[in-house]
């Protein structure tokens, strides 16, 4: 997912918010480019949360990275 790099604090306190629904590392800290786990089973709930972070600032979903295999 691609943030505002000045967003990416803010989106760790709704991410904690939501009772740490899930991780996230910073891939790339100057595009904002973040890259999101979470288990499978709380798809759910992680795309309400992104459509309440989306209220907050852009939030920009890419596709998942392959695996290398």
């Amino acid at each position: 997912m691609r943030i505002a790099p000045s967003d990416i604090g803010l989106f760790r306190f709704l991410l904690e918010g939501y009772d740490n629904l899930g991780v996230f590392t910073v891939v790339n800290k100057f595009k904002g480019i973040l890259l999101l786990r979470y288990s499978p089973h709380l798809g759910r709930e992680m795309r309400t949360f992104l459509k309440a972070a989306a209220t907050e600032m852009n939030v920009d979903v890419l596709p998942s990275p392959r695996k290398a295999s």
